[in-house]
Parts: structure tokens; C-alpha cells; sequence
């Protein structure tokens, strides 16, 4: 099994969440990248879009899991990553089904912290 701790750092973990919030449609729209690209630079969203595409969807989520522990996230930073989120869901103008279902999954992901 592959590993899933991480050495990230708060930007790289955000771009990472944004990536899997993203792709919540199986795909990542211009509107969305122009959206993660306006939060983190060009080199980490190159390099934490590697590391997304190599991993499944339960390494994704428990990478996720690891780094808000180890980064020690407050309640204050998780708020505003979840406005981030809501941000790159709104970014095309609408809020489809499967951007909502994977806003509750989001919401459970960093409450659980």
C-alpha cells in the first residue's frame, strides 16, 4: 500500500483539497484551475496535481486526513478553507449535484480534525 503520510505544507495541502474538490465531476474546468491557481502558485499547483493523479480516492482522502492533523489546522484556517472550496464550486457560475456531495464530504472531511 502506497504511503500516506505527507510533508506537505499549508499551500501544498490546500491545492491538493481544491484539486480533489475539483475533479468532484471527474473533471477540473478551466474556471477551476483559473480558481487554484489564483490561491497557490503555478509550481505547487503542478506538483501537487502529479501527486493527486498518482493517488486513488482513498489515499486522496486519507493524505487529506494526515495533513490537517499534522498541520494542526484551527478551526479559524478550516473556515476559511471551506470558503476556498465554496469559491472554486461557484467558479463556473453554477453548483451542480456532485459539487454538493462532495462539499458534505469536504465539510466532514475538515470538521473532523
Amino acid at each position: 500500500m502506497k504511503d500516506i503520510t505527507t510533508n506537505w505544507t499549508k499551500k501544498e495541502l490546500e491545492a491538493y483539497i481544491l484539486l480533489y474538490c475539483a475533479f468532484a465531476d471527474f473533471v477540473e474546468n478551466e474556471f477551476e484551475k483559473e480558481s487554484i491557481l489564483s490561491i497557490v502558485d503555478k509550481d505547487i499547483y503542478k506538483k501537487m496535481h502529479r501527486e493527486f493523479d498518482a493517488d486513488n480516492d482513498f489515499q486522496r482522502i486519507q493524505k487529506i486526513q494526515y495533513s490537517l492533523k499534522a498541520l494542526d489546522y484551527s478551526k479559524k484556517n478550516i473556515a476559511k478553507l471551506q470558503e476556498k472550496v465554496m469559491e472554486l464550486f461557484l467558479s463556473d457560475g453554477k453548483f451542480d449535484l456532485l459539487e454538493e456531495n462532495m462539499n458534505r464530504v469536504i465539510k466532514r472531511l475538515l470538521s473532523s480534525n
